[in-house]
């Protein structure tokens, strides 16, 4: 029995060297990162850039288009939508670009993906037959579940709930789906009137407010460049206007993991005219003016916005190999 417990504690020591300096393992970034996909090159790829737009680094470097990017809880990994194998579908990647591989066996149109916040699953846009359904599936596997029919999906905080929109094209709502339920509530706006909201909707960090974009003038075509951000509270009561309806129109905005502040996407004002030379501006939510954070490229696409201060721990293999040492000592 000696023995055994002296082969145990020997082979858990080296897997721990091993797993503490093999690099094929990920790693999440160790300062805040945003990620956002931009046409620069001819072609969409994936960026990371620092919270003040500095230091911004292509992570993808592909010939196809990679869009849609989103942090894993962790940091460790980034989903993402690319056409590399032919149609526009679900990937993954650690957070440095490295080990790309697909989500999914079977080919299909899938986009917009959003992670629970325990990292195990991922709710996504698949569009079959000409319309948008919302699916969940659980992290590398072939199982696929729809919920509901939309798109721009995001999972709460809590992770009990997962927001999206419906209505399209011109009665586009937020609705409310409950994971154990599946039952399914129209949050905003309540009276079906002519409406459009691009990019999304996104929780706050606390789950008590949702950020998203929306034009509600009528009709909608002669208002395209009012289309600005609000936010709402839970319950669909306090709505408020974030910034003014000035134009260039104002689209899917990202929260802060701090909630104090807001990404957006706006064409600049030099390039106004190009409704394709969209740009990402910052703002904070006590007001202020808000910052220009990219200035080259085209369509500019957010995906999110990490903290490792703010991240669900990385999943500790080391400790489970503790724990099962502990295990074994106590036979």
């Amino acid at each position: 029995m000696k023995l055994l417990f002296l082969f145990l504690a020997f082979f858990i020591s080296v897997m721990m060297i091993i797993m503490s300096t093999n690099p094929i393992l990920a790693k999440a970034p160790e300062t805040v990162k945003i990620v956002f996909a931009a046409n620069r090159i001819g072609n969409r790829e994936i960026y990371l850039m620092n919270p003040d737009g500095s230091e911004q680094v292509n992570i993808t470097r592909n010939k196809a288009d990679d869009v849609t990017p989103a942090w894993s809880p962790t940091g460790e990994s980034i989903a993402f939508s690319s056409n590399r194998d032919g149609i526009l579908d679900l990937y993954l990647m650690d957070a440095d670009g490295g080990n790309v591989r697909r989500m999914f066996g079977k080919s299909a149109q899938r986009a917009d993906p959003t992670w629970s916040p325990d990292g195990k699953q991922i709710a996504y846009k698949r569009r079959e037959q000409g319309k948008g359904f919302i699916y969940i599936a659980t992290i590398e596997s072939e199982k696929e579940e729809r919920i509901a029919i939309g798109s721009g999906p995001d999972w709460s905080p809590d992770g009990n709930e997962i927001a999206f929109l419906t209505g399209f094209p011109e009665r586009v709502q937020i609705s409310i789906l409950n994971i154990s339920t599946h039952k399914q509530t129209v949050l905003f706006p309540k009276p079906v009137r002519p409406s459009w909201m691009g990019g999304g909707v996104a929780w706050s960090p606390s789950g008590k407010k949702l950020a998203f974009s929306w034009l509600h003038k009528a009709p909608l075509k002669d208002f395209i460049e009012m289309e600005t951000v609000y936010t709402v509270n839970r319950d669909g009561t306090g709505l408020q206007q974030i910034i003014p309806e000035v134009g260039p129109k104002v689209t899917s905005p990202i929260w802060s993991p701090q909630g104090d502040e807001l990404l957006y996407i706006q064409a600049d004002d030099v390039h106004a005219a190009l409704p394709i030379n969209l740009q990402i501006f910052k703002i904070g939510m006590n007001g202020g003016e808000p910052t220009q954070l990219t200035h080259i490229g085209l369509g500019h696409h957010l995906g999110g916005w990490f903290d490792p201060a703010y991240a669900l721990p990385v999943l500790p293999q080391p400790h489970l190999l503790t724990t099962t040492w502990g295990e074994v000592k106590k036979q």
